[in-house]
C-alpha cells in the first residue's frame, strides 16, 4: 500500500552555504499534514516553484521520517568551497511525498 502527500514551504537562505553534513541547525522543518503510517518508508521530492534570485538554489533535504523533513537552500557549492555568497531571496518551494510500507 502506497500514500501520497503534497505541500509547499517559503524560505530564504542567510550566510554562507552549509558544507558540514552535520549541521542542520539552518534548516527548516517541514511537517507532513497527516503522518505516514508506522513502518513506511518515506520518499520527498522537491522543486522550486519560483524565481526570485538569481543565484540558482540547490535544494538539501536530511531527516525524512514518517512525520516530516527538514530543507535548506544551498546555493552553489564546488569541492567545499562557495560559488557565491550564500543568501537567497525567498523562494516558494513545493513537495511530494510518498510512502512505500
Amino acid at each position: 500500500m502506497s500514500a501520497m502527500q503534497t505541500g509547499s514551504v517559503n524560505f530564504h537562505s542567510q550566510g554562507s552555504s552549509v558544507t558540514n553534513e552535520n549541521d542542520t541547525s539552518s534548516f527548516t522543518d517541514v511537517t507532513f499534514p497527516t503522518p505516514f503510517p508506522e513502518g513506511s518508508n518515506v520518499i520527498v521530492i522537491p522543486m522550486v516553484q519560483t524565481f526570485n534570485g538569481a543565484d540558482t538554489p540547490g535544494l538539501r533535504m536530511t531527516d525524512v521520517s514518517i512525520t516530516g523533513f527538514k530543507i535548506r537552500m544551498n546555493e552553489l557549492v564546488g569541492k567545499h568551497q562557495c560559488l557565491s555568497d550564500g543568501n537567497h531571496s525567498t523562494e516558494t518551494i513545493g513537495w511530494v511525498a510518498f510512502s512505500v510500507c
